[in-house]
């Protein structure tokens, strides 16, 4: 999951696409829900939103998009490794804020858990392995979750991974071999599909290869969508490209799963980033694609501790449909809340600082000074 909200002075004279942010903020919440509704109906046919989890491949194919907007121009200026710099202060603290949290709930659930159950070194280690974001899928009481600590931290890995690619190699390469490496992991993302019968896999440890074919199809379509300015204009406003993005979540779970997901991914996704990008945005719904966009990323990294909980509470005290109704709407609710306070208070200082010294070593290198 991206966001350029960090972006340098020198690209602030670029044009904006806060649609784009918008949507993204719209897929942020579709995860929540979803996860909030995957403790409910663990038949997923009876999920009113039972394909939420295809907001990862919608923010795997906008990250491919900002990312050859921001940097194609200017990644061979400012070198690899400031590159990395600039997506490590952009993507670290909320992944190490994540784990954190995702940490505490673990040792202090009130609802349930057994933490006890796994010694003192092996929490450690699966903590430092959360926040260094090296896979380690260890712990029962979490799903056997890449990540234990905070399972959104998957996509966040292969995130990271595609800009190591995307460094070394995508940058550098031609439309024309970006088109057949899309079309290679296209065939990978329905062979997974076909296998699976979805999409869903990535998040564990049988399943984490499926999490490549997903980032590789995504991110490259991504990325050609900018470089070939496939961008629709239209006049159907962040409403209607929100609909139409929504739709995807809300579509019903069948057995022919293995083939509208696919769709959704391959064609739909792609579609949607070259509508958002043309669309026009009134005046008035520009904050709230502005502020939508900001808090998406806060809110995929920070909800899922509350959702362990939530889970436990679901299975140990079974509460009615009313009253589950109110908890969940709460629950969202007040997720959103404690996002905008880890972002004002935790992220945005953090990276602000991470970004201050990283300007003044490039100033005193600049200067002659201390490389």
């Amino acid at each position: 999951m991206d966001t350029n909200n960090t972006t340098p002075a020198m690209l602030k004279m670029k044009r904006h696409f806060e649609i784009l942010d918008g949507l993204r903020g719209i897929a942020a919440l579709a995860v929540v829900t979803f996860h909030f509704m995957e403790w409910v109906y663990t038949d997923a046919g009876k999920n009113f939103i039972g394909h939420g989890f295809l907001a990862v491949d919608f923010f795997f194919c906008l990250s491919g998009f900002v990312i050859a907007y921001a940097y194609d121009d200017r990644i061979g200026k400012m070198g690899v490794p400031e590159f990395f710099k600039s997506r490590i202060i952009r993507l670290h603290p909320l992944v190490v804020a994540g784990s954190v949290l995702g940490l505490l709930a673990f040792l202090f659930d009130p609802f349930g858990g057994h933490p006890g159950s796994y010694g003192a070194g092996r929490i450690i280690l699966v903590f430092f392995c959360s926040v260094l974001l090296i896979p380690f899928p260890v712990i029962e009481d979490r799903g056997f979750n890449l990540f234990s600590f905070n399972a959104p931290s998957w996509s966040l890995f292969w995130e990271y991974v595609a800009n190591i690619v995307y460094a070394f190699v995508l940058c550098k390469l031609s439309r024309g071999y970006l088109q057949l490496l899309a079309l290679l992991s296209a065939v990978a993302i329905c062979w997974v599909s076909y296998r699976s019968g979805n999409l869903l896999g990535g998040w564990s440890g049988p399943t984490f290869w499926d999490g490549s074919a997903r980032i590789s199809y995504s991110f490259l379509a991504g990325l050609l969508i900018y470089r070939s300015n496939w961008i629709i204009k239209n006049k159907l406003g962040f409403p209607g490209v929100a609909i139409l993005l929504f739709l995807t979540f809300i579509m019903p779970f069948s057995q022919w799963n293995w083939i509208t997901e696919p769709l959704a991914v391959l064609v739909y996704f792609p579609l949607l980033i070259a509508l958002g990008a043309g669309a026009r945005l009134t005046p008035r719904l520009k904050n709230v694609c502005t502020f939508s966009g900001k808090i998406s990323y806060p809110l995929y990294m920070t909800h899922y501790a509350v959702l362990w909980m939530f889970g436990n509470y679901y299975t140990s005290h079974k509460p009615g449909a009313t009253q589950l109704a109110v908890i969940i709407i709460a629950g969202i609710v007040l997720l959103f809340g404690a996002a905008y306070l880890v972002m004002v208070a935790y992220d945005i200082p953090v990276r602000k600082y991470l970004t201050g010294k990283r300007n003044k070593g490039l100033a005193e290198q600049k200067a002659g000074g201390t490389p």
